[in-house]
């Protein structure tokens, strides 16, 4: 379940359950977020490529961000491409994932939650997972060489050989069955970006003119 803050940004409630961390999916209303400049962020390039976030700052080319470290600010940009955050509860690790349909195709999802697994002993059990507003199956038609792509993990359809709709949410989520089993907290938000354009920038939409919006998480720094 998904909720706006007074700030016009989205929260996941299963994140939000977390008291020990923080996060949010900014929107194109969003203000005052993200409500820190001391960001971790990568280069986006739509991969599969994960990386472990020490500080804050641009740390390299890729896709996805983890880190079990307070008070550092994962972050990722979107306009279309799902905004996926997930946070670790046992360990208290977190991650953040800029998910476009070419990194969804790459696995960058579960390629994230196997790097969680590896640094921080993460067990995809105990997930908590929250996949923000994106591009809906509603506008996302692409073309056969697109569509065929997502064979594997739709193989009862037949029409991924022409021009159709695909799900990227449906997609990740069947991901994260195949290669892990039941994730127990798994939230989506039915938020179109190309159907809301009063909410949402959206570059299927608006093209070069559209803007980006931040979602982002961080484990809460005891000190503060």
């Amino acid at each position: 379940m998904f909720s706006l803050d007074n700030r016009n940004v989205f929260h996941a409630t299963e994140l939000d359950e977390q008291s020990w961390l923080e996060h949010g999916f900014g929107a194109r209303i969003s203000s005052g977020w993200p409500d820190t400049t001391d960001l971790a962020t990568v280069r986006q390039i739509h991969s599969d490529v994960v990386v472990a976030a020490e500080h804050s700052g641009c740390l390299a080319e890729g896709d996805a961000l983890i880190t079990n470290r307070p008070g550092i600010t994962l972050s990722v940009r979107t306009a279309d491409c799902l905004p996926v955050l997930m946070a670790d509860p046992r360990n208290r690790a977190v991650a953040a994932v800029h998910a476009g349909w070419r990194g969804v195709v790459l696995g960058i999802v579960p390629k994230t939650v196997q790097a969680m697994a590896d640094r921080f002993g993460t067990r995809p059990e105990d997930l908590v997972v929250a996949v923000g507003p994106g591009i809906g199956v509603c506008c996302f038609e692409v073309g056969p060489e697109v569509a065929i792509q997502f064979q594997q993990w739709f193989p009862e359809r037949s029409d991924l050989t022409s021009t159709t709709k695909v799900d990227l949410r449906e997609t990740i989520s069947r991901q994260l069955r195949r290669n892990f089993g039941t994730v127990q907290l798994f939230a989506t938000a039915d938020l179109c970006t190309v159907c809301k354009p009063e909410l949402f920038h959206s570059f299927r939409r608006d093209r070069e003119q559209a803007g980006r919006m931040v979602a982002a998480i961080r484990i809460q720094d005891a000190s503060r």
